[in-house]
């Protein structure tokens, strides 16, 4: 390879005005080792341009690479050309292309070349995607860069180059701590060994006390770090103990969090905000040790910004730490079979905490307990001591609570430090529980009064995504299923049930559920729901924050049922429902459902607000059914209630009215007028022909020239761009069936159809529409109010019909799939 290489210096003259100009000199290379380069290797000589053959690139094989260096992440093009390709360029986020070459993957062939472009990954996308244009998702995250940091390769090409690593994808600037506003006090960003000396990634042992608050209101985030800690295997999965300061240090550190349905590797320098040399947000007690303080700045940027992270709910965290679906306990309303729930949570090492609700104007306000109102705490061990006295035996519960803020705010009633409740236990017993007494902000409670003290208890439920098989050997697991899904303006935002008009519209989701609880008696199926609402965080710098969300569950009757409309909620109770609507990142439930096939509705609790949404199932069983080589979508996985799209020929037709009947002689007439003797017409006189009549009946300006070429393309077969009578007689009849519908419809009488409608409205006249479809029409047809008028109904049905009549002639066998070469397929949509 043939690198570009060039050293230049560069020379700045700074001067604030009071004294001579001070010289800044920096050297900057261009190329070389790991840096950026243009290249060209050949897989064999030739002399130079001149000596190409006839076959082109195939002649010779070689590969041209630019690279642009760190500073980029290590992004870059590469092309492999002609012979056998040669080898691709790696490095995260580099894009390959293959040209020529006689054994290279068939691709579009030219001037006997063939081209092969190497696509990166993208993220999930619920929304549906045309082929070979690019989604408003890739164009607009700017976080999209994540997928491309590989560790391994910055680390390697920092320790070539001999450079600190710098994250292009968080930079070290204000605007990545404050979006809404300039910092209070001129922050400095600062490596580990500026602030210290001896720096360490974890100082004997991770644990609770190791994470201390600074000035970001991001006490939900500490209470889950501090319970995180707790689980040495989830914890290593996270934060990857063997990262140091001193072997292949490069000032890169990498975390792992678990981020709307996938597990997201997230690297960041070891560039903290510091003020005074001390560490301004989340820190060790251990002046020295720093895992605690990057992985607060990794979440920030998983985030968008260390903002984002304010204010939030423990469960957040623990799900994003763990994969694990969390439950929401209202402690003054607590199941009886609470104590048991904790004990087995502990037992399992789910992620527990708890807060009690803040009163308007006292956000974390001490109570004369010593506890913090609006606080979020975390609940770090739970247990049955042993009470051994000479008048009192017998197990008492106890629960330890962790304040983040590590200081002495703790619980001052009975079990608290150095309370004469302990002298009932023997020491031996306080050994065992790890009981120690300290102003660290842990301390004890009994359950009775933990219960009567908090009011809410989170308990994040570890499912398959949380543990490995060797963890998963001695317990019961969780079977999960997931789907991503959106709530559309004018497509599917339909809002609660309170909004029947609307609600129907919403996604809807199949869960069938086979198997019965192993140890229920009343031969019930435990399902807990939970609907997860995406990226509000990093959307708070857009104004935008937490929906207010819930579902409602449905049992069907037929399994195999397509879309449920509105007739069906109008008429069928639900049989279950989230415990409320509430604007959190997620909304769960529990429930013991019969067996039987079931429809869950998310929704916002209005309609019309967008957002994206990961709707997650978990049971005890796997509540698989149905051939799994069917094109059917399988029951139990979640998957969204849908339908082929398609055209049903032997939809009821309706007889003609009087008027209509007066109207297709008035046509006729009109036909033979302007016809002529050849009994044909073309676009522009069928337009006079149907405004005529169409324009009295409906308040539109009259179909336009271009809706008319499709109804002429509809019907001609032969590519005359003319209609004849009987051709003209069948457009009237479509016309006739889809003018009633519309009017059906057009409940108001305004000339429009909702879009929310028009689902229905089709249904009613033959069409099937998939779900993905369906949003292409609504984005194509109606306008930014969600309004369809008469004109673009009729242009809809129109190309619908055509498309679809094109697609059955290529696929005669109904398999769904239709091939057509490059000039049938430009013909049939472009005239339509």
């Amino acid at each position: 390879m043939s690198n570009y290489y060039k050293t230049k210096t560069i020379r700045t003259y700074v001067s604030d005005g009071t004294g001579a100009p001070k010289v800044q000199t920096k050297t900057v290379t261009i190329g070389g080792p790991g840096g950026s380069s243009i290249g060209f290797t050949p897989s064999s000589d030739f002399g130079d341009f001149g000596n190409f053959g006839s076959r082109g690139f195939d002649d010779f094989g070689g590969q041209f690479k630019i690279d642009f260096g760190d500073s980029f992440g290590g992004k870059g093009f590469g092309f492999d050309i002609g012979n056998k390709g040669g080898s691709r360029p790696s490095g995260g986020g580099s894009r390959s292309y293959v040209i020529g070459g006689g054994d290279a993957d068939p691709g579009r062939r030219t001037g006997g070349s063939t081209i092969k472009v190497v696509a990166p990954p993208t993220d999930p996308d619920p929304q549906p995607k045309l082929a070979g244009r690019p989604t408003r998702v890739l164009k607009k995250n700017p976080f999209v860069g994540l997928k491309f940091q590989n560790p391994d390769e910055i680390r390697a090409q920092c320790l070539r180059e001999g450079i600190l690593f710098e994250d292009p994808e968080f930079p070290c600037v204000d605007s990545s701590i404050f979006f809404s506003r300039s910092p209070p006090r001129p922050f400095e960003w600062k490596r580990p060994h500026e602030i210290c000396d001896n720096p360490q990634w974890i100082s004997q042992g991770a644990s609770r006390f190791d994470v201390r608050q600074g000035e970001l209101g991001d006490c939900w985030l500490l209470a889950a770090v501090a319970s995180l800690t707790c689980n040495p295997k989830l914890f290593e999965n996270v934060v990857d103990s063997r990262q140091t300061f001193t072997e292949n240090y490069c000032g890169l550190f990498k975390f792992k969090f678990w981020h709307q349905g996938e597990w997201q590797e997230v690297v960041v320098d070891d560039r903290l905000p510091t003020y005074r040399n001390q560490l301004v947000f989340m820190h060790s007690t251990e002046k020295n040790e720093f895992w605690s303080a990057l992985l607060e700045k990794a979440y920030a940027k998983l985030m968008g910004s260390y903002e984002s992270l304010k204010g939030g709910s423990t469960s957040e965290a623990m799900e994003d730490f763990t994969g694990g679906v969390t439950e929401m306990f209202d402690l003054q309303k607590a199941p009886p079979n609470l104590l048991n729930i904790m004990l087995k949570a502990n037992e399992r090492g789910s992620l527990m905490g708890c807060s009690i609700d803040a009163d308007p104007g006292r956000v974390e306000a001490e109570l004369a307990n010593g506890l913090i109102m609006g606080h979020a705490y975390s609940v770090t061990s739970v247990v049955l001591a042993d009470i051994k006295t000479a008048r009192v035996k017998g197990q008492i519960p106890l629960v330890r609570v962790r304040n983040p803020w590590g200081n002495g705010s703790e619980w001052k009633g009975a079990w608290s430090d150095g309370s004469r409740e302990w002298s009932l236990l023997t020491e031996d017993e306080k050994q065992e529980h790890g009981i120690t007494f300290s102003d660290d902000g842990e301390f004890w409670m009994s359950f009775q009064d933990f219960t009567a003290n908090f009011q809410k208890l989170e308990i994040c439920n570890l499912g398959p995504d949380s543990l490995d098989e060797e963890d998963l050997s001695n317990k019961k697991k969780w079977e999960c299923f997931k789907e991503h899904g959106a709530w559309i303006k004018r497509v599917n935002a339909g809002g609660c049930r309170n909004y029947l008009d609307t609600f129907w519209t919403n996604p809807q989701f199949r869960m069938t559920l086979t198997d019965v609880d192993d140890d229920d008696n009343d031969d019930m199926c435990t399902a807990i729901v939970a609907v997860l609402q995406k990226d509000r965080r990093k959307k708070r710098k857009e104004g935008l924050d937490l929906l207010t969300i819930g579902f409602v569950i449905y049992k069907l009757e037929d399994p195999n049922c397509g879309p449920l409309d509105m007739k069906f909620f109008k008429y069928n109770p639900s049989v279950a429902k989230s415990p409320t609507f509430i604007n959190m990142r997620e909304i769960c439930g529990r429930f013991k459902l019969p067996p039987g096939s079931y429809a869950i509705v998310p929704s916002t609790f209005e309609p019309h607000y967008e957002g994206e949404f990961l709707i997650r199932i978990f049971t005890e069983k796997a509540n698989v059914s149905g051939d799994e080589d069917s094109n059917m979508p399988r029951h139990g996985e979640g998957k969204e209630i849908d339908e082929q799209t398609s055209l049903d020929d032997d939809v009821e037709r309706t007889e003609p009215t009087d008027q209509e009947r007066a109207q297709a002689d008035a046509l006729k007439q009109s036909f033979k007028r302007i016809a002529g003797e050849d009994m044909e017409i073309d676009a522009y006189e069928l337009q006079e022909v149907l405004n005529t009549v169409f324009t009295k009946e409906f308040p539109f300006p009259g179909f336009g020239v271009d809706t008319c070429r499709s109804m002429v393309a509809m019907h001609d077969g032969d590519l005359s761009g003319k209609l004849g009578y009987d051709e003209f007689k069948d457009l009237w009849e479509d016309l006739r069936r889809w003018k009633g519908v519309f009017k059906e419809f057009d409940k108001d009488k305004s000339g429009n159809l909702s879009s929310y409608e028009l689902r229905n409205a089709l249904n009613h006249v033959g069409f099937h529409i998939s779900n993905r479809t369906f949003k292409s029409l609504v984005m194509r047809y109606s306008n930014k109010n969600g309004q369809i008028d008469f004109g673009d109904f009729i242009m809809c049905t129109i190309r619908l019909k055509t498309m679809l009549t094109s697609f059955r002639g290529h696929d005669p066998q109904n398999t769904g799939f239709a091939p057509y070469d490059i000039d049938s397929f430009i013909q049939t949509t472009m005239y339509s």
